[in-house]
């Protein structure tokens, strides 16, 4: 029996992502790393309540099989571009480098489309950088998912992503070919193909696209 660890269990992808660790035989224990209570409870469930800007206050916490990172904002929400680094580089580095030296197996990390640590977008280098860190980390697995626009139940309203994901999935017909990478996806969709690679038992480093996510699912 495993022990799934995750940061970004009240998020999208992330509370689909629990629901389903949660239900998972292979999973004795999932420990959700959170900065506040969450509203689920079940005996499986330990949930750590953290301060994320002192990682040697929890590092000897991370301790299991599978590390999920679904944790991730955009920079209107987290303010400036500092403070989005923080939540979407800093705070994924802190824990792989706590789990790796936890001996944790295998890392999992929600990305993005376009992610490229030597773009001019500051969002997509964020999300590249990242992603180099763990491709070069000493972890048995890592696993990146870059789904598209994600589809779903947010917390919060975001007028651009909401207008944006209906156009696109009145559109999705036309997308065909390699643009099917860009076609919306639903957030139990990518939460669920997480669920399912984190069985596999893969080695090395590995990047599934939408359409790849998409397709393993459904």
């Amino acid at each position: 029996m495993k022990t799934a660890l995750i940061i970004g269990s009240t998020g999208l992808i992330g509370s689909e992502l629990l629901q389903l660790l949660l239900k998972n035989d292979n999973y004795s224990k999932v420990i959700a790393f959170s900065k506040r209570e969450i509203d689920v409870q079940h005996p499986k469930l330990e949930v750590q309540i953290i301060n994320f800007d002192k990682p040697e206050s929890y590092e000897s916490l991370v301790k299991g099989d599978d590390f999920f990172c679904t944790i991730g904002t955009t920079i209107k929400k987290a303010g400036s571009k500092e403070a989005f680094k923080k939540v979407d580089y800093n705070y994924p580095k802190q824990f792989a480098t706590a789990a790796l030296q936890n001996g944790v197996n295998q890392f999992l990390l929600i990305s993005s489309m376009g992610a490229d640590q030597d773009s001019t977008n500051f969002y997509l280098k964020t999300k590249g950088e990242i992603e180099q860190f763990l491709k070069e980390s000493a972890f048995k697995s890592v696993t990146i998912l870059r789904p598209s626009l994600l589809l779903g139940n947010r917390n919060e309203f975001r007028f651009a992503e909401k207008t944006g994901g209906f156009l696109m999935k009145a559109f999705s017909f036309l997308l065909i070919g390699k643009l099917k990478n860009y076609k919306p996806i639903e957030s139990k969709t990518v939460a669920k193909a997480l669920e399912l690679i984190a069985q596999k038992d893969e080695t090395g480093f590995h990047i599934y696209q939408s359409a790849s996510i998409e397709k393993m699912v459904h």
